[in-house]
């Protein structure tokens, strides 16, 4: 049965570049691993509403199943304030503890500037382990003076990370 990757996108504008470079990545991913094929993406610039509702929301719960069903789950923000952004983790502290530990995570964070590159690794990746999340190294940074070059960077970073990715589909 074929494996699926779930992009989840914590910016909170709609049709963003995160959400394009998260696409790329899950796209590169997919085509390094046998029988996995990108799924569905989750942007929660459209769930941005109804997070910190004060009932739960149905659109919400369905994001939230189809986070913790994914195999391998691409969770990208862009950098804001030298992290990832408030409305990723609104959306994850729904999650339970260990709610992802059937799945492989891979943080990518975009940012402006180069100075942030470790924040891939220093807080988002914690959190993803956190959750419960197998999570292979290096995460994925792309700076905006990359984006006409994504591919490429994505692709030589979805090589570094597709065998480690690969053991626990196996």
């Amino acid at each position: 049965m074929a494996k699926s990757i779930v992009t989840l996108v914590g910016n909170p504008r709609p049709a963003s570049r995160t959400h394009q470079v998260a696409a790329q990545a899950a796209r590169a991913v997919a085509d390094r691993l046998d029988d996995v094929k990108p799924a569905e993406t989750v942007d929660l610039s459209a769930l941005a509403p109804h997070l910190l509702a004060a009932t739960p929301s149905a659109m919400v719960e369905v994001a939230l199943d189809l986070v913790r069903g994914a195999d391998v789950l691409v969770v990208a923000s862009p950098t804001y304030k030298g992290t990832y952004t408030g409305l990723l983790k609104a959306f994850l502290d729904r999650l339970p503890g260990a709610a992802l530990a059937s799945t492989t995570a891979l943080p990518l964070l975009v940012m402006g500037d180069a100075r942030h590159a470790l924040a891939v690794e220093v807080h988002l990746r914690p959190l993803l382990v956190e959750l419960g999340a197998h999570v292979p190294t290096p995460g994925a940074v792309l700076l905006e003076s990359q984006l006409p070059d994504a591919e490429e960077v994505l692709g030589l970073w979805a090589d570094r990370v597709a065998p480690q990715v690969a053991a626990p589909l196996a």
